[in-house]
């Protein structure tokens, strides 16, 4: 009889089943429509607007020039550039973090000075001003040839000389140019990215006889990928736009300056533009994928025990509200 008792209290004590009912929102349906019709006007003017001229932007696309551009120019230009910028900018970062002050001081000088002048200006001048300073390079002891008078050598001290003009008008500036440049902006990123590895990591690698090379490569910079990868991603597809800008070398194998020309001397600018657009997006686009895939791949286990709670919050939830309709 007690235990009778017992259960109907409990019974009366538990809510009823709740009948939720998601809160409308009307004005986001509104939106959607303003939405749907600006998408079709613009959608009926690229394909009404005969000026567009589609099949000559088509044909465009396939000009051996534009490709030789797009793939020369833009694409490998991209590669050998992002490819100096990183692994110059991931030894800048770690020369910041570094308990030298030389090298510190190094760093903070390098990174000050390329983030502060423009990628238009830098090409410029590595391409224009050095051919005008510098004819050529020697490499050997400084002010080897001052002293090597009173000697008796005539060169000094020179190791190596390097005729400037062999690369001072090709894509190999364009390379360096950017390179430097975004070398910069990569020490900042790598410097990010190590900073938010526990230093327990590393103090832990150290306990286990790792040297501090061995810990930065198999231990904290694994972990410190997932903070890197995303802006990296990001710098990589600014530097496909920024291709453009070879033509300060000058470059004249790139996409742009391909589509340019073939605009000027067709007359028929927009649809030539549209056609360098169109690539630009698919590479962009290319690369957008391959960085979701990175960022999956380097962000594999974090995270997973937040998820994992608020899973088992909603299945409590789910669990509370069965029993309540089970005591209705």
């Amino acid at each position: 009889m007690a235990e009778t008792t017992g259960k109907q209290a409990d019974s009366a004590e538990r809510p009823g089943e709740i009948d939720a009912r998601p809160v409308r929102h009307p004005w986001q349906w509104v939106g959607v429509v303003v939405i749907a019709i600006l998408a079709a006007m613009l959608i009926n003017s690229f394909v009404t607007n005969p000026k567009w001229d589609w099949s000559f932007v088509w044909r465009v696309m396939e000009y051996r020039p534009v490709l030789e551009g797009l793939v020369k120019g833009t694409v490998i230009c991209t590669i050998a550039s992002m490819v100096v910028g990183i692994v110059l900018g991931i030894l800048l970062a770690i020369m910041r973090l570094s308990t030298n002050p030389v090298l510190r001081f190094v760093s903070f000088v390098y990174i000050w000075f390329f983030r502060a002048v423009p990628r238009y200006v830098l090409l410029v001048v590595l391409g224009v001003g050095v051919l005008y300073l510098y004819p050529k390079l020697d490499f050997g002891v400084p002010f080897s040839k001052e002293l090597g008078h009173f000697i008796g050598l005539k060169d000094g001290m020179t190791f190596y000389s390097l005729d400037v003009k062999t690369i001072s008008s090709g894509i190999i500036v364009g390379i360096i140019g950017l390179g430097l440049s975004e070398a910069a902006y990569m020490a900042e990123i790598a410097r990010a990215g190590l900073l938010s590895v526990d230093t327990g990591q590393e103090e832990a690698a150290s306990a286990l006889g790792m040297s501090r090379g061995q810990a930065m490569r198999r231990i904290i910079l694994p972990q410190a990928m997932r903070v890197i990868v995303p802006p990296t991603g990001n710098e990589t597809i600014a530097m496909v736009k920024d291709t453009s800008l070879l033509s300060a070398v000058p470059v004249s194998t790139e996409l742009f300056f391909q589509a340019n020309a073939v605009a000027n001397s067709t007359y028929l600018v927009m649809p030539a533009l549209m056609a360098a657009l169109i690539w630009y997006l698919i590479v962009c686009s290319v690369l957008m994928v391959g960085q979701t895939y990175l960022e999956r791949y380097f962000g594999r286990g974090f995270g997973s025990q937040s998820s994992n709670s608020r899973q088992g919050a909603a299945g409590r939830l789910r669990q509370l509200a069965q029993l309540g309709g089970g005591g209705k």
